[in-house]
C-alpha cells in the first residue's frame, strides 16, 4: 500500500516528535515512523529515567545530611526494585502521552523500522510512504569497545534494566554517562571505580569543572583508575575481572558499565538508495538548515553528530519545520552558546566557551572571574564541600562568553544565565543586577 504525505519523519525520539508535531501544527500531512516506544533514548533509556535515579541519589545524600540539621533519621536501606517499577510505569505513561499527542494532531504513527527505497520513499510496517520532505531523526545507540569479553559488560541502556543494584561497579568512560551513573551508584551504596584513559573527567569542559568534580567524587569515596585502557573482560569465580593494556588487572566487579560513546543509528536505513551521504562514522552531515546532501531530506539530533543533547534535537526539528512548513525563511538553530548540565554529584552547569577555548580564540583579550566558596547549605555541617564558579569575558566591554558552575543548584541556575549570554550580556550587566540573598547564584553577579 502506497500513501503520500507532506512529511515523513523517520525516528520517534525527541527531535522526530518535535518536528512532526510542529509540521502538523502548520497543516502538513505527516507520518512518523518508529518501531520502539515513543520518546527515543531520552525518555526511555536516558534523560528522564536518569533524572529519576539522580533524584534518588540526591535524596540519599540529603538523608545523610539531615542528621546535622537535627533530625533523628534512620535509613533502613533503598528499594531499587521498587523504584525501578515506579520509574518504568512513569515512562510507560509518557509513551502513551506521546502517542495520544500524535493522534490528536492527526499524525500517522507507523510502527516499524523505516528504510529508504528511493529519495522520496520510505518503507515501514509493510507500507510504502512517499513524501516531498523526509526528516531522519533515528538518534544513536551506546557502543561497546572492541575488546575480548566486552559482551560481559553493560551499556547505559542496560543500566535501566537492572533489577537490583550491583555492589561493586566499574564505569569505563569519563563523559556524561560515566560520571552521572557513577555518581548514582555511589550515592546509593555501591563501591565505584572510574576507569579513565586519561587523568581527568569531562575533558571537553572547563578545567575548573574537571578538577572540582574529581575532588567531589573522591570525597564521596569513588576510586579512580587513571591512565587505564581496557584490553579485555573475563568472568572469574568472584566476579568480572578487567585486563588493562599495561598488564594490570582490575576487579573483581559485580558489574562493568561501558560508557565509551555512542554511534549513529544509520546502518539499516538504506541511505544509499536515497543518495544520502554519511561520514566515516556513519553520522549524516547537514548544513546550518539541517539539510543533507539531498535537498529535500533533512537530519536532526544525535544522528548528525552535533551537540548530542535532547533540547538541541527538539530545537533543530522545530526550527526546520518553521522554515519548511511555516514560511519562516532563514529559520535555523544556532549551535553556539548551547547550555548543558551534567547530573553528576555535584551537578555541573555550563554555557559558552571554556577558558582554554576562549584563550585559543581571543588570546589576550580574555579575562576570567572566579569564585570558590562553601554553600550555606553546608554551613552547619562538619563536611564543607566547595562550590566553584567561573565567568569568562572578552574585550574592553567584557562580553560574557562562558559561564561555568559546579555545585548544588547548578542545573537550575544556568538556564537564566544562558539567556543573558545569548543576549550578549557584559560583566557590567551582571554587576548591575541586584543579588538574591542568600543564594549560591548571587555569586555570579557579585564577582570582583
Amino acid at each position: 500500500m502506497t500513501q503520500s504525505f507532506d512529511l515523513v519523519v523517520v525516528g520517534g525520539g525527541s527531535g522526530g516528535l518535535a518536528a512532526a508535531q510542529r509540521a502538523a501544527e502548520y497543516g502538513a500531512r505527516v507520518a512518523l515512523v518508529e518501531p520502539a516506544p515513543l520518546g527515543g533514548t531520552c525518555v526511555n533509556m536516558g534523560c528522564v529515567p536518569k533524572k529519576v535515579m539522580w533524584t534518588a541519589a540526591h535524596l540519599a545524600q540529603a538523608l545523610a545530611d539531615a542528621r546535622e540539621y537535627g533530625f533523628d533519621v534512620t535509613v533502613g536501606g533503598h528499594d531499587w526494585a521498587g523504584l525501578k517499577a515506579r520509574r518504568d510505569a512513569y515512562i510507560a505513561r509518557l509513551n502513551g502521552i506521546y502517542a495520544a499527542n500524535l493522534a490528536k494532531k492527526g499524525i500517522e504513527h507507523v510502527v516499524g523500522y523505516g528504510r529508504f527505497t528511493g529519495p522520496d520513499c520510505v518503507v515501514a510496517g509493510g507500507r510504502e510512504l512517499r513524501a516531498a520532505h523526509v526528516i531522519i531523526a533515528t538518534g544513536g545507540r551506546p557502543v561497546r569497545p572492541a575488546v575480548p569479553g566486552a559482551g560481559l559488560g553493560l551499556v547505559s541502556d542496560d543500566f535501566f534494566r537492572l533489577a537490583e543494584r550491583p555492589q561493586r561497579v566499574a564505569l569505563v568512560g569519563t563523559g556524561y554517562v560515566g560520571v552521572e551513573l557513577g555518581g548514582v551508584f555511589r550515592a546509593l551504596g555501591s563501591e565505584v571505580t572510574m576507569v579513565c584513559r586519561h587523568a581527568s573527567l569531562l575533558r571537553s569542559f572547563d578545567e575548573m569543572l574537571q578538577r572540582g568534580l574529581i575532588e567531589a567524587m573522591e570525597a564521596d569515596g569513588v576510586r579512580f583508575a587513571w591512565h587505564t585502557t581496557p584490553a579485555g573482560l573475563t568472568r572469574g569465580a568472584d566476579g568480572l575481572v578487567m585486563q588493562a593494556t599495561d598488564g594490570r588487572q582490575l576487579g573483581p566487579f559485580d558489574a562493568v558499565l561501558w560508557a565509551v560513546g555512542r554511534e549513529p543509528a544509520t546502518a539499516d536505513l538504506g541511505l544509499a538508495s536515497a543518495g544520502v551521504a554519511t561520514d566515516e562514522a556513519g553520522f549524516i552531515p547537514t548544513d546550518r538548515y539541517q539539510v543533507t546532501n539531498v535537498p529535500h531530506i533533512y537530519a536532526v539530533g544525535d544522528v548528525t553528530g552535533r551537540a548530542a543533547l535532547t533540547p538541541v534535537a527538539i530545537a533543530a526539528g522545530r526550527r526546520l519545520c518553521d522554515r519548511v512548513f511555516g514560511g519562516k525563511a532563514g529559520r535555523h538553530l544556532d549551535y553556539r552558546d548551547i547550555p548543558t548540565v551534567v547530573f553528576s554529584h555535584p551537578t555541573i552547569g555550563t554555557c559558552g566557551l571554556s577558558e582554554a577555548d576562549a584563550r585559543q580564540q581571543f588570546g589576550d583579550a580574555v579575562e576570567v572571574y572566579t569564585s570558590t566558596f562553601v554553600p550555606l547549605y553546608y554551613g552547619v555541617m562538619s563536611h564543607k564541600p566547595k562550590m566553584r564558579m567561573k565567568l569568562v569575558v572578552v574585550g574592553d566591554d567584557e562580553r560574557v562568553v562562558g559561564c561555568h558552575v559546579i555545585g548544588p543548584g547548578a542545573d537550575e541556575m544556568l538556564q537564566g544565565f544562558a539567556v543573558a549570554i545569548r543576549m550578549g550580556a557584559r560583566k557590567a550587566d551582571l554587576d548591575d543586577t541586584v543579588a538574591i540573598h542568600p543564594t549560591a547564584a548571587e555569586e555570579l553577579v557579585t564577582m570582583r
